[in-house]
């Protein structure tokens, strides 16, 4: 759904987005936050709200939500309030979460973006610190409910954009720029599947020019296929509800994608409904700018700021830097096969085209990778001094995955090693290509009359005669000259 107007209405989403922070113990408790413990083994008397107990800040949980304030060009609070948001589920231990509500810790900011070859910037609202509840689970084989206290008190930072998405398209790439902004700086694992990163999508539609529409909250979309799915299926059922005479009812909404279906859960709440009022146990929250600079002073550099770099440093083209800082592992990678070869654009090919295709048919990430950056460095360097053709080390990179290197020796020699084994040195010797061209011309003259006549592709069947009699070892630019020189 990539149009902005799907059958003459307008799509408006905003996110709302729980990135479960990287801190070893939670937000008001000592408790640890490992995944897949026991149900409910990591949770303390303070995750119980039992009677006496009282929270207390998590520094660390502070700290991520100011490298994210930091990394989106927000206003950092110097001083933020935390609030009790009040309703009564089974999970919920305290009948209240702690977050925050009138003043938030990260205010403002933008999300910036590629999709396709136009630059999208998304506002933020905010981004607040929050604990997480617990979790009901239902055995319907057994038609009981549980509940699992292990997440109570872990801490979120939940970010809140305007609602300036619009598609579903724009929607996920708004969220893999968020999650890889979160997972680069490392206040968060990311794992989707784990419930570490989880989105909510606030959908509506409108004819062009009018007020907004009601909105339906789709909840906790796990994975950018589903995202996807359920924004396409929600956009299409407001537009038929609206088409049919029906007004739209404000709700939270599941997606299903057994059926690609979302489906109602509950009337979605507004803010009044939670009756938000200080929270009296925890004091305001105090930053101070010297804190906020030693933030700042230690954060690895940011994914736009090494584009940028890698564009004035390297000469890449904006899309090749966007795409190499998609992830740390990918930019290191680059780095240092660009220091192994001196070639920053071969290599960025290189890694852009036939490493990410054997990752992407692999399903590996870049840490899985067989080749190593000084191997991929050391290819490049002998197809730029004409040592090798691409074609040829498309079939060096293949050894090289395979893992037939010689063990031992230095990227190059191994490199070097491969060549010499499997007879892919490329001809450079004039003398003996202008003779194999001389053959060739001989045994094909109905091509070269037809490429004295005008016929273009007369010449590229040449030059293939030439390629196939040298066993793909001539240097197809000297094939080219020689060839041309021949044929006047």
């Amino acid at each position: 759904m990539s149009a902005r107007l799907v059958q003459g209405y307008e799509v408006v989403i905003g996110f709302e987005t729980h990135a479960q922070l990287s801190t070893q113990s939670k937000i008001f408790s000592r408790a640890p936050t490992a995944f897949g413990a026991e149900p409910n083994t990591q949770a303390c008397a303070v995750d119980l709200a039992l009677p006496g107990t009282l929270p207390v800040m998590n520094r660390g949980a502070v700290e991520r939500a100011i490298q994210f304030g930091l990394a989106v060009g927000s206003h950092v609070a110097e001083r933020s309030v935390f609030a009790r948001k009040n309703y009564f589920y089974p999970d919920l231990p305290k009948g209240y979460q702690i977050s925050q509500f009138e003043i938030p810790v990260v205010q403002g900011g933008t999300v910036q973006f590629y999709l396709g070859d136009e630059l999208k910037t998304v506002r933020l609202v905010r981004a607040h610190l929050e604990e997480d509840a617990g979790k009901s689970l239902h055995e319907d084989f057994v038609g009981m409910s549980g509940i699992d206290l292990n997440r109570a008190g872990t801490p979120l930072l939940e970010i809140v954009t305007e609602p300036d998405i619009r598609s579903s398209e724009e929607a996920v790439a708004y969220a893999k720029e968020l999650h890889k902004i979160v997972t680069w700086i490392g206040i968060c694992d990311g794992n989707m599947q784990e419930g570490s990163f989880r989105c909510d999508a606030n959908v509506s539609v409108r004819k062009p020019g009018q007020p907004l529409g009601t909105r339906r909250e789709i909840k906790n979309l796990n994975s950018f296929k589903f995202m996807q799915q359920a924004i396409d299926y929600e956009v299409r059922w407001q537009i038929e509800q609206i088409e049919d005479g029906h007004a739209i009812q404000q709700a939270t909404v599941l997606f299903d994608p057994d059926t690609g279906e979302t489906r109602a859960m509950r009337t979605k709440e507004d803010a009044a409904d939670y009756r938000y009022f200080p929270d009296p146990d925890l004091p305001p929250l105090v930053i101070a700018r010297e804190w906020v600079e030693d933030v700042r002073a230690q954060m690895r550099e940011l994914p736009r700021v090494m584009a940028a770099r890698f564009m004035d440093q390297y000469g890449l083209p904006a899309y090749d830097a966007t795409t190499l800082t998609q992830s740390q592992a990918m930019a290191a990678y680059f780095e240092a096969a660009t220091r192994a070869c001196q070639q920053p654009k071969l290599a960025s090919n290189w890694i852009m085209g036939e490493v990410s295709r054997r990752l992407n048919s692999g399903e590996l990430s870049i840490e899985q990778l067989p080749v190593s950056a000084e191997q991929l460095g050391a290819l490049i360097t002998r197809i730029s001094d004409s040592t090798l053709s691409n074609n040829a080390g498309k079939q060096v990179f293949d050894a090289l995955w395979n893992g037939e290197a010689p063990a031992g020796q230095a990227a190059l020699a191994q490199v070097d090693a491969l060549i010499e084994a499997k007879g892919l040195k490329q001809m450079n010797d004039s003398s003996a290509l202008e003779a194999i061209v001389d053959e060739v011309l001989a045994a094909n003259a109905d091509n070269v009359a037809q490429y004295k006549a005008g016929k273009d592709k007369a010449f590229n069947a040449l030059v293939g005669q030439v390629m196939k009699a040298s066993k793909g070892k001539a240097n197809p630019q000297q094939v080219n000259a020689a060839l041309k020189a021949r044929l006047g």
